[in-house]
């Protein structure tokens, strides 16, 4: 699949390149906003990956304009802004799924799978978890266990996307605070301990798995 990666900073958007190709996929690189528009525009890209932060113009600015000219590519947001706020408006604006920077490669790969499903036509991103008991709806950002939608805070379902997007790899109290807190947040690190505990008490103990010295983990 024909995919565009629009990114300023050589030193992620290379090993970036490098990755998807290995991993099949034809990369375009674009290393600014009005350069990824000009290329993006031409509708050749069923996926397109986005950093908002980009010189000439920004990605919210490029997405906004893609879809006002009809382009309908699925765009990945990759970006360090990571707060609720940043996402919502990327979402707003036509963007399919948000990732937020550092990111490992199997779970940006992960993504991208998700997002080819739904360009295929089988219906909105899902992310299946703990062997298959829990899902995640990454568009309509749902949460499913044992067949049952479960409601679940904003924040609990970004601490279970930034696991389940990424099956096996264990996370730090750390890892998960710079993906699902961003930053800038200057809090006691144990509050991914008791945010894991309201997502267990909701789903089951076994949906999110630990280990002393490990961290945090979902299940294939």
């Amino acid at each position: 699949m024909r995919l565009l990666l629009v990114e300023d900073d050589a030193r992620i958007a290379q090993p970036t390149a490098e990755a998807l190709r290995e991993a099949g996929y034809a990369v375009t690189w674009a290393q600014t906003g009005p350069e990824g528009l000009e290329q993006a525009a031409l509708g050749e890209y069923p996926l397109v990956i986005l950093d908002v932060m980009l010189p000439g113009m920004d990605g919210f600015a490029v997405a906004r304009e893609l879809r006002e000219q009809g382009v309908e590519s699925a765009i990945l947001f990759l970006t360090a802004r990571g707060e609720l706020s940043d996402r919502v408006e990327g979402l707003d604006l036509g963007g399919d799924a948000y990732l937020v920077k550092p990111f490992a490669v199997p779970e940006l790969l992960a993504t991208l799978r998700a997002l080819s499903r739904r360009e295929r036509g089988s219906g909105a991103p899902r992310v299946a978890f703990a062997q298959g008991r829990g899902t995640l709806d990454t568009v309509a950002r749902t949460v499913t266990w044992d067949g049952a939608e479960v409601a679940v805070t904003g924040r609990e379902y970004a601490l279970l996307e930034v696991l389940s997007q990424a099956p096996e790899r264990w996370f730090t109290r750390e890892d998960l605070i710079d993906r699902v807190w961003g930053p800038e947040f200057d809090g006691e690190a144990r509050i991914v301990d008791v945010y894991v505990r309201y997502v267990r008490r909701k789903l089951a103990p076994e949906a999110i798995t630990s280990e002393r010295g490990r961290g945090y983990r979902v299940e294939r």
